[in-house]
C-alpha cells in the first residue's frame, strides 16, 4: 500500500510538472492562429521558423553564445577540478564552497550584480558581456561535474605516473584527461543548455544590438502567445531534453 501510495505520489509530480509542456507541444501543431480552440493539425507554424529571419537570427546569435560559453566554461572548470583535487593551497575548501554558492544564487541576483560589476568597469553591454555572463554562471557546473568524477580516482594511479616519470603535462594529458573524458563532455552539454535557454542573467548583460533566442521569445510572448512561439518553445525544449539526457547517460557510473 505504502509503495502504491508512492508511486502515484510520483506520477502526480511528474504530470504537475510536463502537462504544461505538453499542452504547449500539442498547440503548436493547431491549425489557427489567434484561437486556443483545436482547430486540426498542420505543421506550418513549425515551416515558418525556417523563413522568419530576426527568429534565425536570435537563433545563431544564441548557438554562438552557447558554445563559445561552454567551450570556455568547460576548459577554465576542468583546469580549476584538476586544482581543487590534485592541490592544496589556504583557502582552498573556502574557494570551494563558494562555487556551490554560485550556483544557488538566484539568477536575477547574479545578473544585477553582473551589470553593475561592467558599468562599473565603463564596459557596454552587448555580445561580449553576454558571454562572460555565460560563462560565469557556467563554470560552477562544470568544476562540480569534473570534480564528482575526478575524487572517485585511485590516487595511486597518479603515483606510479610519476614514478615512471612523466611530466604533469603528460600526467594529466594521457592518464587524468581520458578518464575525465566523460565528464568534460556532459560539462559541456550542461553548460550549453544553461547558456542557451536562460533569461534573466541575458537580460541584463547583454545589449540592444544583439538579441539571443530566449529573450526574442521573451518579447514575442509580451504581444500574445502565437502558435510559432509554441513551436519555438517545442523545439528548444527538445533540444534540451536531448542534451541534458546524453550529459546524464554520460555521467552515470559504470556498474
Amino acid at each position: 500500500m505504502r509503495r502504491a501510495l508512492k508511486n502515484v505520489y510520483i506520477v502526480i509530480v511528474y504530470l504537475f510538472l510536463y502537462i504544461p509542456i505538453l499542452i504547449l507541444i500539442i498547440y503548436s501543431f493547431n491549425n489557427t492562429k489567434y484561437s486556443t480552440n483545436w482547430q486540426g493539425f498542420t505543421l506550418q507554424w513549425y515551416l515558418q521558423l525556417f523563413t522568419d529571419s530576426p527568429l534565425k537570427e536570435a537563433f545563431v546569435n544564441s548557438l554562438i553564445i552557447a558554445v563559445s560559453s561552454s567551450v570556455i566554461a568547460t576548459i577554465l572548470g576542468t583546469l580549476g577540478a584538476v586544482a581543487f583535487y590534485r592541490y592544496r593551497f589556504i583557502g582552498r575548501k573556502v574557494m570551494y564552497t563558494f562555487i556551490y554558492i554560485v550556483m544557488m544564487s538566484p539568477d536575477i541576483v547574479m545578473g544585477i550584480s553582473l551589470l553593475m560589476f561592467f558599468i562599473t568597469i565603463g564596459m557596454a553591454t552587448g555580445a561580449f558581456t553576454l558571454l562572460l555572463a555565460h560563462v560565469t554562471f557556467c563554470l560552477p557546473f562544470v568544476v562540480v561535474t569534473v570534480y564528482s568524477r575526478i575524487s572517485g580516482f585511485d590516487r595511486n594511479i597518479i603515483d606510479v605516473a610519476k614514478d615512471l616519470g612523466a611530466s604533469e603535462l603528460q600526467m594529466f594529458w594521457h592518464i587524468m584527461m581520458p578518464l575525465l573524458m566523460p565528464a568534460i563532455i556532459a560539462g559541456w552539454l550542461l553548460s550549453f543548455t544553461l547558456s542557451l535557454d536562460d533569461v534573466v542573467v541575458s537580460f541584463f548583460t547583454t545589449g540592444p544590438t544583439f538579441e539571443i533566442l530566449p529573450l526574442k521569445i521573451y518579447s514575442m510572448v509580451r504581444l500574445g502567445i502565437r502558435p510559432e512561439i509554441n513551436a519555438l518553445s517545442a523545439v528548444m525544449f527538445l533540444l534540451s531534453l536531448i542534451t541534458v539526457s546524453v550529459a546524464q547517460l554520460l555521467t552515470k557510473e559504470n556498474r
